[in-house]
């Protein structure tokens, strides 16, 4: 194997740990921003674990940052909760969500 090779494996075990962890973050973040956004909207106990799982879980594969805010910014919506709140509340949870991934190692 030459060092060109061995680089170029390098490059892509990188990128597949990269890509893993930020999957594990986004689940995470969501399920975070999942749980802030039920004590929004009065639900605790099973009914919030649900809303935060189903907020992870409802189009894993090709669900977007947008498609999380749009749906969580409508939900709060009636309880007069900004678009641009939900969005920085997003941040916040991604954010804290890195911190508790690196945590974990």
């Amino acid at each position: 194997m030459t060092t060109f090779d061995k680089r170029e494996q390098g490059f892509e075990a990188k990128f597949a740990h990269d890509e893993e962890l930020m999957f594990k973050a986004t689940a995470r973040s969501n399920k975070l921003l999942g749980l802030w956004a039920a004590s929004q909207l009065g639900l605790g106990g099973d009914a919030a674990a649900g809303y935060a799982t189903a907020l992870v879980t409802d189009h894993l594969e090709h669900q977007t940052m947008d498609e999380v805010l749009d749906k969580v910014s409508g939900d709060l919506a009636a309880r007069g909760v900004a678009r641009e709140q939900v969005a920085a509340k997003l941040q916040e949870c991604l954010h804290q969500a890195l911190q508790q991934l690196e945590a974990d190692k």
